[in-house]
């Protein structure tokens, strides 16, 4: 050190430019400070004692865990004999040394102390599991081999890069694993915590070169339990969500399980969650009513699931109000975020059942604001009175016109009242949409698919009516006087709406004060302005 420093104190003197005499200047100080010279005799020392003859290997690997054990020991004893002891192993820095020694003793025994384990190279990786909190890894029986199967992102396993599928498990701290159940394996983890100490037989399988993961987002159209879940490879890793929950799927690896986190938890839940994969699902719940129907069919029962009732048709074209893929098994849709533009409001849908609410919700958004939000004019086959306009309270078509437009799936919704069609167009909400208001719809639920599938990025929104007594002095101080099965009969109607449709809904208003309900629409309306929503990405394409 003393050479080093007449070495630059000497080139300090041969060098011309000032920035580098400051530079050097900068070493002759720091190789002068107090700490650094006290930092550099450690060194030295330690130096001098690597070059001595020791130990090929660290007696143990497992130091602190024995302190703990004799602290405990010191701790039961009465005896005065023991308390200088326990002061001494208890000191912070006898605790962290023994920590930094178990420490370089895992990593002298992992590289340098490879051994033979029938005939096998093995290897010993140690990670750190809190207590009540799953390792992040699952693990499958190949014969009597316990078999690392997964590595879930964000868990202990797969930040210490030490693990990896089809590494076969012979040793958990010292437990012999072959010849274990799964079951037995994973009771095992869950009962320790703190350091893990895993005896490997490393994988032999080539591993494809690492690529960055694309992130997919959906949105779950069915709700999950993973405590209901048999299949699931983990119960500790299942992720539940519920219907209308947006998911960012990381992984797709395992095409039956695939890795992922809950909107808006990313921050709070580090380990990514299972959830069955879409092409698994889609089959698992095809064959749960496969099997369903036919044990009901046997039975004479009903079917355990809703089916639409065919009602008669009246004169109206073939596939009149038929909506395709009824019933197709309902699991994800790929979403994306968007920002409508200024210029160009979504039209928003506002879906319920009759005396609900939502027909007046539209009605109070019209008369307060109508220079912000308006209705599509509708086509109709009647005839036009004095006071009507073509095209501005009807656009007056022909029936022969009007099925025309209808089989070329230019409605949204249409049908027939006193012998006469009715229907709303898509091309009379676009008119809206491109005048820069937003465009109030009233819909049944069958037509929402249509309105989903004709590029106008509905935003809906469902009314949900009260409860019956309320929903009952609701009506009544509209002047509605309905009979208790009428009121039954629109809270029976919202539920099925619900549960048939929801997947569709963006958002839920619980109708129960109409101001309360109404400033609620109105928040969810300008949120649209200042928020991306998301939406299919077959919407954005």
């Amino acid at each position: 050190l003393e050479e080093l420093q007449q070495a630059l104190k000497w080139a300090r003197r041969c060098l011309a430019d000032a920035q580098s005499q400051q530079d050097v200047e900068l070493i002759v100080q720091l190789l002068a400070d107090e700490d650094f010279r006290n930092a550099y005799g450690l060194y030295a020392a330690v130096s001098q004692q690597r070059t001595r003859v020791g130990p090929t290997s660290p007696l143990t690997v497992q130091a602190e865990d024995l302190c703990q054990e004799v602290q405990k020991i010191l701790q039961s004893s009465q005896q005065e004999t023991g308390l200088e002891l326990r002061a001494l192993l208890t000191d912070p820095h006898v605790q962290a040394l023994l920590q930094a020694h178990d420490g370089v003793a895992v990593q002298e025994v992992a590289e340098e102390n490879r051994t033979q384990y029938l005939g096998e190279t093995v290897k010993l990786v140690r990670l750190e599991k809190a207590r009540d909190n799953p390792l992040g890894a699952t693990v499958r029986n190949d014969v009597d081999s316990v078999v690392v199967s997964r590595v879930v992102k964000g868990g202990a396993a797969e930040s210490s890069g030490l693990l990896s599928e089809g590494d076969e498990i012979l040793e958990i701290n010292g437990v012999s694993i072959r010849g274990k159940h799964i079951n037995e394996v994973h009771d095992l983890l869950q009962r320790m915590h703190g350091t893990l100490t895993f005896l490997l037989i490393p994988s032999t399988q080539i591993k494809p070169p690492p690529h960055r993961q694309t992130v997919m987002h959906i949105r779950a159209y069915f709700d999950y339990d993973p405590s209901d879940d048999p299949f699931l490879p983990c119960r500790e890793l299942g992720l539940s969500f519920q219907r209308g929950d947006i998911l960012h799927v990381i992984s797709q690896d395992d095409p039956s399980w695939w890795q992922a986190y809950r909107d808006g938890d990313e921050d709070n839940q580090p380990l990514a969650g299972l959830i069955p994969g879409k092409s698994f699902q889609q089959q698992r719940e095809t064959m749960k009513r496969s099997i369903m129907d036919r044990s009901r069919e046997r039975q004479g029962g009903k079917l355990w699931y809703a089916k639409k009732t065919k009602k008669p048709k009246k004169k109206n074209p073939p596939n009149f109000g038929k909506n395709a893929d009824d019933d197709d098994v309902l699991t994800y849709e790929e979403m994306a975020l968007y920002h409508q533009p200024v210029s160009r409001k979504r039209p928003v849908a506002l879906i319920g059942p009759t005396n609900g609410g939502h027909d007046e919700l539209r009605r109070r958004l019209l008369s307060l604001e109508p220079e912000k939000f308006a209705v599509a004019v509708p086509h109709t086959t009647r005839n036009s009175r004095i006071h009507e306009r073509n095209g501005r309270e009807y656009h007056f078509t022909s029936r022969a016109n009007f099925e025309t437009d209808v089989a070329s799936g230019k409605f949204i919704e249409f049908g027939d009242y006193e012998k006469n069609l009715y229907g709303t167009g898509a091309d009379s909400v676009r008119h809206v949409v491109n005048s820069g208001r937003v465009c109030l719809l009233c819909l049944h639920t069958r037509s929402l698919q249509v309105l989903r599938s004709s590029n106008l990025k509905p935003f809906v929104i469902f009314i949900a009516p009260p409860a019956q007594e309320r929903l009952r002095t609701l009506l009544a101080s509209e002047g509605k006087t309905p009979k208790p099965d009428e009121l039954k009969t629109v809270i029976e109607k919202a539920r099925e709406m619900e549960q048939n449709f929801g997947h569709f809904f963006d958002a839920t208003i619980a109708n129960v004060d109409p101001d309360q309900a109404f400033h609620e629409l109105r928040r969810l309306i300008d949120k649209l302005d200042t928020e991306p929503q998301w939406v299919p990405t077959s919407w954005l394409c």
